[in-house]
């Protein structure tokens, strides 16, 4: 198919698609037509690849005529200049439609076409009667006056249409955006490029509000936000993300003497063109994490610890105690209190230790 033709009737189903809002100014202008030209018929006719839709209409029944069949086939693509044919039987252009010609055996017709603002004729206006007669210059303006009034009227409804679309996408992407952020525990926070609040959810709202003692809402600048968020580092972070960084790390804050951990991401926002259009800020509260991970640290250090007294201080008293068993063990072995002493304090260096051992799995278990 030509690209040309392809752009027409793509043109043409903008209109035939979707539904027409102003069915009654459209029918109006049908009868207004029909009025001022003193003619029993009015149509606006639509056309697709081989058929004029009537879809409105004044004095006749029929749904559509195929192109060969209509009068307004003789239409000019380009052309809004009212054509006239004021007999039918005596125009030599009708001799190869049906005989009579155009049922229900119309001898009058008057159309303009209905071109778009990008150039395309997606239908005509017409006025027809069953007897022959002209129209005056007057008329003939009137009738491309209404014409051209169709198509504001066609246009306008569809790009209403369009703009109830967009703004339904846009609903929709606010609400999936909306439910993103309140789906989560993590603290959100969209800014554009003067650092203006654009979107944040519930939970950072309720956070700030809380231990700053200000409440967020859209529009509000960096600037003025609390002393405290700015000396954390947070405006510095949302300017080098508009350079182009995106910053990803964890610190410890503290308020009102309560210690949290953050995970903070910072990144740019970019259009569909590249240009960076807004910062998101990101915060996760990892304080359970790390206390867990500082819990892990603490213990392996207590391991380190019992492995030490187990590899080097447990062994002195048990090698006392293994030398003296060997002593005792001789057959001219001869009792001596030095050596009762001395197992006693080996035994009791021993049990130390292993109060130690024990201390060290009660505090870190």
């Amino acid at each position: 198919m030509p690209l040309r033709e392809l752009a027409y009737l793509q043109a043409v189903n903008r209109f035939l698609s979707r539904y027409i809002d102003k069915e009654k100014e459209l029918q109006e202008i049908v009868d207004l037509a029909a009025l001022v030209c003193h003619t029993s018929t009015a149509i606006i006719c639509m056309k697709d690849a081989h058929r004029y839709l009537f879809k409105f209409k004044k004095g006749i029944e029929a749904e559509s005529i195929s192109e060969k069949e209509s009068f307004c086939q003789f239409l000019s693509d380009r052309d809004e200049e009212v054509l006239t044919i004021p007999d039918a039987l005596q125009d030599v252009r009708c001799t190869a439609m049906t005989s009579p010609p155009n049922p229900p055996h119309f001898r009058f017709y008057a159309g303009v076409a209905l071109i778009t603002h990008d150039g395309h004729r997606v239908g005509s206006l017409c006025v027809l009667d069953h007897t022959p007669q002209g129209i005056d210059s007057t008329q003939q303006q009137l009738l491309k006056m209404l014409a051209k009034r169709i198509i504001q009227v066609l246009e306008f409804d569809f790009s209403l249409g369009l703009l109830k679309k967009q703004f339904d996408l846009v609903k929709d992407a606010d609400m999936k955006l909306r439910s993103y952020f309140e789906s989560t525990g993590a603290y959100h926070l969209l800014l554009g490029k003067e650092l203006e609040v654009i979107a944040f959810n519930k939970v950072i709202a309720d956070f700030v509000a809380a231990n700053f003692g200000i409440r967020l809402y859209e529009g509000i600048r960096a600037a003025d936000l609390p002393t405290d968020m700015k000396r954390d580092g947070f405006v510095a972070d949302c300017q080098q993300a508009l350079a182009g960084n995106s910053i990803d790390y964890e610190r410890q804050a503290n308020y009102n003497g309560k210690h949290i951990w953050w995970h903070i991401t910072v990144d740019p926002g970019y259009d569909t063109d590249g240009n960076i259009i807004s910062v998101s800020f990101n915060a996760t509260d990892i304080t359970e994490r790390k206390l867990h991970e500082q819990h892990i640290l603490a213990q392996n250090e207590s391991l380190k610890s019992i492995a030490y007294i187990q590899s080097h201080e447990l062994r002195r008293p048990v090698a006392s105690i293994l030398g003296l068993a060997n002593i005792m063990g001789a057959h001219d072995y001869m009792f001596n209190k030095e050596d009762v002493e001395m197992l006693g304090r080996a035994a009791s260096e021993l049990d130390a230790k292993i109060r130690t051992i024990v201390g060290y799995s009660d505090e870190k278990g």
